[in-house]
């Protein structure tokens, strides 16, 4: 497992991974402090989401938090022409592509299907149902290089994709088709696993024999595993195979060791299938104490801490106020992109709404 920084916020770099090394070597304090700025601004939005849904502002909220590093790291490693093909936890990542965190939120509310464009962001929309932005992804990949955007060496035309999905999603069979298409196509993508050790109530123990980092061998991917806690481990080893992916090496997979450390979502009770000494275990590898421990020894100070703090605070505020203030959209938008084109189902079934709802307002 390639690990840079240890729990007790030592660096090293293993020997054979030099070349991982060499990329955090590379960066600048100011982007090492972003790293740690975002992982903490990601963290305090998930905990405000969380009461927000508790007080009946959200439908349903879908915590991160423990997964900081693994998000925030990978997140910052792809590329500006690249594509983002997430599930549906992948809150950190999309921050580190500019999408609004209040657009989350709506869709969590009820409001929209996923307010932001694909097309501006490169993250594509969440994907509720397991594994299916997997072939998405592996589709779109496909007609990258089919596109001739790939291996040609100008940075301004070449992209890569990367894939997000969790342990869980590796059961299901359209992970083992996309292995399968990407390997023999040879397509330019990474397929980004974030093993948080449950897939709701099922450990990983009951999901596979193997490291899932081993699973894409067997149909031409090859695969390591990162400590998904150690930002840094997880922005050098992204970093690394996107720029190879780019270049025309094919796909590459990557499991990220994590953990969810809160519930599934809000409608789920861990406490009912797994101890808390595991959960506390999981809690001392924390990816934001463990890099702030880091930062500190680089000559970092409180000041710093202290301002992400209040920056933190004050967009929890900002959220709050920014979901109390959503209204509900029209009712007719249900029927908004259901086809690319006019259908005259879709006439009949909202003209009927619409006559249903003028009789209704006669009764008020």
């Amino acid at each position: 497992m390639l690990q840079l920084l240890a729990p007790d916020g030592t660096y090293g770099v293993p020997k054979g991974y030099e070349a991982y090394g060499k990329i955090i070597e590379e960066l600048d304090q100011d982007f090492l402090k972003l790293l740690y700025t975002d992982m903490a601004r990601i963290r305090r939005f998930d905990v405000e989401a969380t009461a927000l849904q508790r007080q009946g502002q959200l439908g349903l909220w879908v915590p991160a938090i423990g997964q900081e590093g693994a998000q925030i790291g990978s997140g910052h490693a792809v590329g500006k022409n690249d594509h983002i093909f997430p599930s549906y936890r992948e809150h950190g990542v999309a921050l580190t592509h500019g999408v609004e965190l209040i657009s989350i939120l709506k869709m969590m509310r009820g409001v929209n299907h996923g307010g932001w464009d694909p097309e501006e962001t490169r993250f594509h929309h969440y994907a509720i149902v397991l594994a299916t932005q997997v072939l998405h992804a592996v589709g779109y990949a496909m007609g990258v290089k089919l596109d001739g955007k790939v291996g040609t060496g100008d940075r301004e035309k070449d992209l890569a994709v990367i894939s997000y999905f969790g342990d869980g999603a590796t059961a299901e069979g359209d992970v083992s088709e996309g292995l399968l298409f990407a390997a023999v196509n040879e397509s330019p993508i990474v397929f980004f696993i974030q093993n948080n050790q449950w897939a709701i109530s099922s450990h990983i123990d009951s999901q596979t024999k193997a490291p899932l980092y081993t699973r894409g061998e067997g149909f031409g991917v090859p695969g390591m595993r990162i400590d998904g806690n150690d930002v840094l481990a997880c922005y050098a080893a992204t970093r690394l195979h996107m720029d190879n992916a780019r270049s025309g090496d094919g796909p590459f997979l990557l499991e990220a060791l994590t953990y969810r450390i809160g519930a599934h979502t809000t409608s789920d009770d861990p406490s009912k299938y797994r101890e808390d000494a595991e959960v506390d275990e999981w809690k001392a590898k924390d990816p934001i104490k463990r890099f702030e421990i880091f930062l500190r020894r680089q000559g970092i100070g409180d000041d710093f801490f202290e301002e992400v703090k209040v920056a933190g605070d004050d967009l929890a505020k900002k959220i709050r106020a920014e979901t109390f203030a959503l209204e509900d959209p029209p009712l007719g938008n249900i029927f908004n992109h259901v086809y690319t084109e006019q259908h005259p189902e879709i006439d009949k079934q909202r003209a009927w709404l619409e006559a249903y709802e003028a009789r209704m307002g006669d009764h008020e």
